[in-house]
């Protein structure tokens, strides 16, 4: 990497990490493009330069995220493991993010609530749903999915039960130790996997 290309990827990845922290702190709409250098320790301006406004500074903390969590479903994807371990192993990378990193997922979470526009918008979205909806199509395709679900309706319940989790840990509605993260995902685990699988 060249220098001036590194030092551009750190600036922008403190300004993010800075937008993270605050939008996390403050909420989305209550947080000002100020807040974010201030944390980041960068000049106002630079904010817009590489981000060119709030909301693109948001668009790309959703981008950024769900494009890494598409690369690990579709790694699950590409498995032969048994549809209930690719169940298991999705569970493990969504509710595995409240342990990595809790900050991003109440932004995740708090401005998906507000913001669904957000949901279409954002491709890799998109593109995850469609993975997670081929890794349920072929369960079904070897006889591990009840053939009489629909595998798309099937991957918008596996995500719905996974994001209510989320939505649980983020407004403190539900404990969120490391052993209630594993709890949750041999829970969900269990119940989808009976429902949904032969």
């Amino acid at each position: 990497m060249q220098p001036a290309t590194a030092v551009h990827h750190e600036k922008s990845r403190r300004i993010l990490r800075a937008a993270i922290a605050v939008f996390a702190r403050n909420g989305y709409h209550a947080s000002k493009v100020g807040d974010v250098a201030t944390e980041a320790g960068v000049a106002y301006g630079l904010v817009y330069h590489y981000f060119g406004s709030k909301e693109q500074l948001l668009e790309t903390i959703f981008r950024r995220t769900w494009r890494n969590m598409l690369e690990q479903v579709e790694e699950v994807e590409r498995s032969e493991a048994p549809l209930r371990e690719q169940i298991r192993a999705i569970a493990r990378i969504v509710l595995g993010g409240w342990q990595v990193d809790p900050e991003l997922i109440r932004v995740l979470i708090r401005e998906v609530a507000r913001g669904p526009q957000l949901q279409h918008e954002v491709d890799e979205i998109q593109l995850a749903f469609a993975a997670l909806e081929r890794v349920l199509t072929r369960g079904q395709e070897r006889g591990q999915l009840r053939a009489e679900l629909e595998p798309r309706l099937a991957a918008w319940i596996l995500y719905g039960a996974l994001e209510e989790i989320l939505t649980g840990w983020v407004f403190g509605s539900l404990a969120a130790t490391d052993e209630d993260v594993a709890r949750a995902e041999e829970s969900v685990v269990a119940v989808l996997s009976d429902g949904l699988c032969t």
